[in-house]
């Protein structure tokens, strides 16, 4: 497995849960005599020694312990190693379709609608035949929102809290380039999702890039949506390790 237990012993009324792969910083060793300590410095400051009694079983864990807290491949990472008696897998698109969630939102609000521009996957080839937009946005301005984000991922609804009507959206970076471009359409779908929203509700864009990184981009074609053509909105950079 690609984690460890560790038990105070038959006393004991818990255990401590280890994910190597996540938690192990360092691993030391020592052998004296027919007994080893094996000691791990954890990535959340923790500190564990483990005495182990038999030196070939001290240095076996210890082996067992640095392949799994260093896997270098994803494939080998836990979720995709364990396969538990039963799995079976398949097609899973229909656990969550969109035209089920849609159903949810249209009980709360007129405020989106259920588009399926993206029917052949000729639009955006990584996003779902039927995708959930603001209602006054029509698919012919979907289609010139697509051509103007990197991979054709136009902003879509991905969650709608009832409660309080936030919504979150996801999408590509717009691809403004070192011209500064800009399309009017996609302006226009932004508007409409502050429309629905609270009277006077700020919009925020989570970029996961480095304010940096994504300046950068825009040599490439990329960048970032301009303060002038999206009022309402603010930018914050939260970069995610890639």
């Amino acid at each position: 497995g690609h984690h460890l237990l560790l038990s105070p012993g038959p006393q004991g009324t818990s255990d401590l849960w280890l994910l190597l792969l996540r938690s192990v910083d360092s691993i030391e060793k020592r052998v004296s005599g027919d007994s080893g300590t094996i000691t791990l410095r954890c990535k959340d400051l923790r500190v564990l020694q483990l005495d182990i009694e038999g030196v070939e079983a001290t240095l076996d864990i210890a082996r067992s312990i640095e392949a799994l807290s260093s896997l270098e491949s994803v494939i080998t990472s836990f979720p995709f190693f364990y396969r538990p008696k039963g799995l079976r897998l398949g097609d899973a698109w229909h656990f969550h379709p969109p035209e089920r969630y849609y159903k949810r939102v249209a009980r709360e609000t007129n405020a989106w609608r259920l588009s399926e521009v993206n029917e052949d996957f000729s639009l955006c080839p990584s996003y779902p035949r039927a995708v959930i937009v603001p209602r006054s946005v029509d698919d012919d301005a979907l289609a010139r929102c697509a051509r103007f984000r990197q991979g054709g991922r136009f902003p879509v609804l991905s969650y709608r809290h009832a409660p309080s009507g936030t919504v979150l959206l996801r999408s590509s970076q717009p691809l403004t380039g070192p011209q500064k471009r800009r399309c009017a359409e996609d302006e226009e779908l932004l508007r409409a999702v502050l429309a629905g929203a609270r009277p006077g509700a700020p919009g925020f864009i989570l970029d996961t890039r480095s304010a940096q990184a994504a300046k950068q981009a825009r040599v490439t074609g990329g960048g970032t949506e301009a303060k002038a053509a999206y009022p309402g909105w603010k930018r914050l950079h939260r970069p995610l390790e890639r």
